[in-house]
């Protein structure tokens, strides 16, 4: 929600959207998926009579690749019921951070990743839930989830598993890479072309400013305040034509929103 929604309801946060000509928002399930009947139903009819576009987060106690089984079934529960979650709303994709290394091989947690992932898909399609599942590319090397290995994940299940581009955690994963027309294009290009056009048509993704150090991600910046190329990314975005949504994470959430969008169409 919009920052000056305050302690508001999700109908005042969508007036604020409108009175800035904003599109839509990412519904934030920081530490549960807990969104009542009618609330679901408020946001879902707001967001067809407006013509809002919605993404919801997971939230952030997942790890796909947890010792502890309690803690892996509780996560892909939690990623199911973000889904469910999407489709009461009608938001037509929903994102999450998948696991962490633990000090394993690559291969090995993707393996456990791609499992946990196959239970999840098999659930939305018994439920006839059609949203996107997208683990988010990570900001942290300790964290699953370069680009590599969701675009790789995503071909394994296909129609149902897309990326969520986190432009920002790329960025800091890298220690400063990915930050110019050349990187941006080169991953757009991986997306398409290793998955389908479909990719590009179908995107979900997120940017900020961010703080990095060797080792990742520190926090999130105003964009304005940070080295993020926003504008070459946004360039880039219009020559591809991605379609979808680009959902903004910086501290001043609505204000850096307004200022991507303002800038896309300046272009």
């Amino acid at each position: 929600m919009p920052l000056t929604t305050g302690k508001g309801s999700y109908g005042r946060a969508f007036e604020i959207l409108e009175e800035m000509n904003l599109d839509g928002m990412e519904l934030e399930f920081v530490h549960g998926v807990r969104m009542s009947e009618d609330t679901r139903n408020l946001v879902k009819k707001i967001r067809e009579d407006k013509n809002f576009i919605l993404t919801a987060h997971a939230p952030f106690y997942v790890n796909l690749n947890s010792r502890e089984e309690e803690k892996v079934e509780a996560s892909v529960r939690r990623i199911i019921e973000t889904a469910q979650a999407a489709k009461d709303t009608g938001a037509f994709s929903i994102t999450f951070h998948a696991a962490f290394y633990l000090g394993q091989d690559k291969e090995i947690v993707f393996n456990q990743v791609k499992t946990q992932i196959s239970r999840i898909v098999d659930v939305i399609k018994q439920e006839n839930i059609n949203v996107w599942i997208r683990p988010e590319t990570t900001g942290k090397s300790t964290q699953w989830g370069d680009l590599d290995e969701i675009v790789e994940l995503s071909k394994e299940f296909e129609g149902y598993v897309l990326p969520c581009v986190d432009f920002s955690h790329l960025h800091a994963r890298s220690g400063g890479e990915f930050n110019t027309k050349d990187e941006f294009s080169q991953i757009l290009e991986t997306i398409g072309s290793k998955i389908g056009q479909y990719a590009l048509e179908n995107f979900h993704g997120h940017l900020a400013g961010i703080e990095y150090t060797a080792k990742g991600e520190r926090q999130h910046l105003n964009l304005k305040e940070s080295d993020m190329n926003y504008v070459d990314l946004l360039k880039v975005m219009k020559t591809f034509g991605i379609k979808g949504a680009l959902v903004c994470e910086s501290p001043n959430i609505e204000d850096d929103a307004k200022l991507l969008k303002d800038t896309y169409l300046s272009l």
